[in-house]
């Protein structure tokens, strides 16, 4: 089983760049010519948040037209720059997504069950862990029955020790994380946001980041520290579940690369 984490690709209407400055659709593109050429191919795609970077329509025709490229199953939640409106319209018919309120999935994927947990504040930057988020996650967590699972979410809800970004995780981390340490199933809790791949524990399990597929957040780890992006190297995650083994999570360079080379 490989399910695929590609996180914040902040897409804009066709021929506009991200903050002006950076080519956010074309470097998506890329993001999604790596995970076609994969194999095996992941049995599903997951894109933590920040889908777009201004939420509007055309943000949204663009993000669906590249998209519409993928070869894998793809399940989404939003980010704070995603509209509400907006994504739930682009990703409508994803597994358990109610009509209205927040944009949650439930789904199998094989011997996991794959559960995205929208903790979006609108018009805020900053996620919330708050007590219907709890209600919901409960309540989906009980209706696996104690099976393998992995929470996706966008604001991780630690501090990463970049100032800029810590001010925007997701609010509420005490509860959640005594809410998983009830609940030993959860695997992994994998996050996007901070455009850095980060791993820490949490609630008795790992969290982790997934990069952006277009900047990264400057690694500035003095506190108070100017805030800046790069255009590093983009990756995307891959979590491979093998029976007896568990879940193993590896890092993969979006691109093509020089290479096989006869040794290793």
């Amino acid at each position: 089983m490989l399910i695929a984490q590609i996180s914040d690709p902040h897409l804009r209407a066709a021929g506009l760049l991200y903050q002006g400055q950076v080519p956010s659709n074309a470097m998506f593109d890329a993001a999604i010519d790596t995970l076609n050429a994969l194999t095996p191919q992941p049995d599903v795609v997951l894109l933590s948040g920040d889908v777009t970077d201004t939420g509007t329509a055309a943000d949204y025709a663009q993000a669906r037209a590249t998209l519409a490229r993928l070869r894998a199953p793809l399940l989404a939640i939003p980010g704070n720059h995603d509209s509400p409106e907006g994504f739930r319209a682009c990703f409508a018919g994803q597994p358990g997504m109610a009509a209205a309120g927040p944009a949650h999935f439930e789904a199998e994927a094989g011997p996991l069950r794959l559960l995205g947990l929208d903790i979006t504040v609108p018009g805020e930057h900053h996620g919330a862990f708050d007590d219907a988020a709890e209600a919901w996650l409960e309540a989906a967590l009980a209706r696996g029955g104690g099976r393998p699972a992995l929470l996706v979410m966008h604001q991780p809800p630690v501090e990463i020790g970049i100032s800029c970004i810590d001010t925007y995780r997701c609010f509420g981390a005490r509860r959640l994380a005594a809410l998983l340490a009830r609940h030993g199933e959860v695997l992994r809790v994998l996050c996007g946001h901070v455009h850095r791949h980060v791993v820490t524990g949490f609630g008795g399990t790992l969290l982790m980041t997934a990069p952006s597929t277009t900047t990264a957040i400057a690694l500035r780890l003095e506190p108070g520290a100017e805030p800046a992006s790069f255009i590093e190297p983009p990756a995307l995650l891959l979590h491979h579940w093998r029976e007896g083994a568990g879940l193993t999570t590896h890092l993969l360079p979006v691109g093509t690369h020089p290479g096989p080379l006869d040794f290793f």
